[in-house]
C-alpha cells in the first residue's frame, strides 16, 4: 500500500484480497441466514443470494490464481486421510447414539 498526502491506496493484490475476504464473509452470512430462515420463500432467496456470491467468489479466486496472488498449498495425503478418519469416527459415534 502506498501513502500519498495522507491517503492510502490499495494495490491490485490488496484490492483483490480485500474483495475475496468480503465475498467469503458474505457467503458465511448468507449460509447462516439460510439455515435460520423460517419460510421456504425466504430460504430460496438466501440460497439464490448465496449462489450468486459463491459465483463471484470463485471468479475472484480464479483471477487471483491466474495472476499468482492466491496459490493454496496442496493438502498432503496424510492430512486428507486424517480428516477422513476423524469424520468417519464422528459418524459412527452419531449412529451409535
Amino acid at each position: 500500500m502506498n501513502g500519498e498526502k495522507g491517503f492510502t491506496k490499495l494495490n491490485e493484490t490488496d484490492s483483490l484480497c480485500d474483495m475475496l475476504a468480503a465475498e467469503k464473509q458474505l457467503m458465511s452470512l448468507y449460509a447462516a441466514a439460510l439455515y435460520e430462515g423460517s419460510s421456504k420463500s425466504v430460504r430460496r432467496q438466501f440460497l439464490s443470494n448465496l449462489e450468486g456470491v459463491a459465483s463471484s467468489q470463485y471468479d475472484l479466486f480464479t483471477q487471483m490464481s491466474a495472476r499468482g496472488y492466491y496459490t493454496p498449498a496442496p493438502a498432503e495425503k496424510c492430512m486428507i486421510e486424517g480428516a477422513n478418519d476423524k469424520f468417519k469416527k464422528q459418524a459412527k459415534s452419531l449412529k451409535a447414539q
